[in-house]
């Protein structure tokens, strides 16, 4: 049953404004709140902003049939037929909302001719956050977000868009501070980190620099062809590179999409993480604060916490660096970003602080990603090298059967791939091979996998609920399992990779001590 109790009716008539009667025994009712007035502003800057950004082309369209003149003239007035038009819906959804907080519950109720009524109960709530894009930090406005951490299509999450920035710090701390008890440790409260500028060097080595390089180029050339002029732009670049070799000209626009793709990575870099904290409240809270032009506060609740995770993409490793991700139940999922980048705790930061951020976040003397790991048999190493040979083998076989029946052009192409594919292939499978481990350090379980994308993850052994054992046909005759940590929190499942059979079982016998045993067969000494 979904933890968001939620009702709908068809009644226009707005029953949620009516108080108890005189004598009627208990508590009075919480107050009904309206959202803030000026969500009807907002709507109606968003929606001119929105209108006269569709508003270019489009007068540029009519100007070669109409004229200059008529073309603005009606381009205007649907601007303002849209604006206004936007500013009347939002004020009819502005009437038609209440919320209250009570002792019990959240309940929210909006709608015009179908009423929508629905309620969180409080104790039942895992994370209140806040947003407020730039237009509502102007204006000293925030969307709240309440959520019970249950992924059920919206139905456990309520939505408070906009109220004043001191009604959602209000409402931040009464829904998360209600009943809780300091957690114990010897670790301080209040910032724990906050942001170095020179983090942001390490933006443009991650896998999102190429993506926005790729995007950028797409972007040029979809904007070309809504103006009709997508030839041009390419007839443009030929004549610029006619005399190039096409190697040439491949390597020049792949730097150029790098580099352009760079500088993206860094404003993207720069719009999350900007202005960043982490910070230990009172009660045992964590709060990341972040956010450029679009403000973020995500809380999570320390005993909700089951680990972290420290994940080091490939180019991000290479300098040095590594995140810390938090392993925790309860964190709803928001419509406008990853799950990971809610659960971050701290972005791709120098290996030794990330180190030490772990280990204050867990109340440890040092980070458990630290501990020495259990390598695995040779046998694993073997198991990644043939996967990158096939990998690369498999399309330069198919390049070279279409060359040999098609032209000898795909030949050359084929002796490229492999020549380049398959010493990254080599390298990367022996660095597969290096990051797998596994240990037990104290109240954790380590696991530590993967090579584009390195995960270190530190599960309390506690919040593991089951485990999942695995083993292909090829893991058995090389004596390898893969063995799974099942929790309710972070990714719900954390794997050991490849282990050898019988120390796997061990492993994982010793880290939960009776939820593996009855499903094992102990061999006696000396059989």
């Amino acid at each position: 049953m979904s933890t968001a109790d939620t009702a709908e009716t068809s009644d226009t008539a707005e029953t949620a404004d009516t108080a108890e009667t005189p004598g009627t025994a208990g508590p009075a009712p919480a107050e009904w709140r309206r959202l803030d007035r000026r969500t009807v502003l907002l709507a109606a800057l968003v929606t001119a902003g929105v209108a006269a950004g569709a508003a270019v082309p489009t007068a540029l369209g009519l100007s070669g049939r109409l004229g200059y003149g008529p073309a603005i003239a009606w381009v205007l007035t649907g601007i303002a037929l849209l604006t206004a038009f936007g500013a009347g819906t939002d004020y009819i959804r502005w009437r038609r909302t209440r919320y209250r907080v009570g002792a019990d519950r959240v309940e929210l109720h909006t709608g015009l001719l179908l009423v929508k009524k629905r309620s969180l109960a409080r104790t039942r709530i895992r994370s209140v956050d806040l947003s407020a894009h730039l237009l509502q930090r102007v204006l000293g406005l925030v969307t709240v977000r309440i959520g019970t951490g249950e992924h059920t299509d919206g139905e456990s999450t309520l939505e408070l868009d906009p109220v004043p920035r001191a009604e959602g710090e209000r409402l931040r701390r009464a829904l998360l501070e209600r009943g809780l008890t300091a957690t114990p440790g010897g670790h301080r409260e209040g910032e724990l980190v906050s942001l170095d500028p020179r983090w942001i060097r390490y933006a443009p080595v991650s896998f999102v620099a190429p993506a926005l390089g790729c995007a950028a180029a797409g972007a040029v050339m979809q904007v070309s062809d809504w103006f009709g002029a997508q030839g041009q732009v390419i007839d443009w670049v030929g004549d610029r590179y006619r005399d190039t070799s096409l190697l040439s000209v491949i390597v020049l626009l792949v730097v150029a999409g790098v580099l352009v793709g760079g500088v993206g990575a860094l404003g993207r870099w720069a719009q999350l993480w900007w202005n960043y904290s982490l910070e230990r409240e009172p009660g045992g809270t964590l709060r990341v604060r972040r956010g450029l032009l679009t403000t973020r506060s995500v809380s999570i609740e320390e005993r909700r916490l089951r680990g972290i995770d420290l994940v080091e993409p490939l180019g991000v490793r290479l300098m040095g660096a590594a995140r810390v991700d938090a392993i925790t139940t309860g964190l709803a999922k928001d419509d406008e970003e990853e799950q990971g980048d809610l659960s971050t705790l701290l972005p791709p930061a120098p290996r030794p602080v990330a180190d030490l951020v772990a280990a204050a976040v867990l109340r440890e003397t040092a980070s458990p990603t630290g501990a020495p790991l259990t390598a695995h048999p040779a046998a694993a190493r073997g198991r990644r090298l043939r996967r990158a040979l096939w990998t690369v083998l498999a399309p330069v076989l198919l390049l070279a059967l279409l060359g040999a029946l098609l032209t000898p052009v795909l030949l050359w192409i084929a002796l490229g791939c492999a020549a380049v594919g398959l010493p990254v292939g080599v390298l990367l499978a022996r660095d597969a091979y290096r990051s797998l481990g596994h240990t037990l350090s104290g109240a954790y379980l380590v696991t530590r996998s993967g090579t584009l994308r390195r995960s270190t993850a530190a599960l309390e052994r506690t919040g593991v609920i089951g485990w999942t054992v695995r083993q292909s046909y090829f893991q058995r005759r090389s004596s390898l399992l893969n063995i799974t940590a099942t929790t309710a929190a972070g990714a719900g499942a954390y794997t050991v990779r490849d282990a050898d059979g019988a120390e796997g079982l061990e492993f994982a016998s010793e880290a939960v001590q009776g939820l593996l045993e009855p499903f094992l067969e102990r061999v006696p000494a000396g059989e």
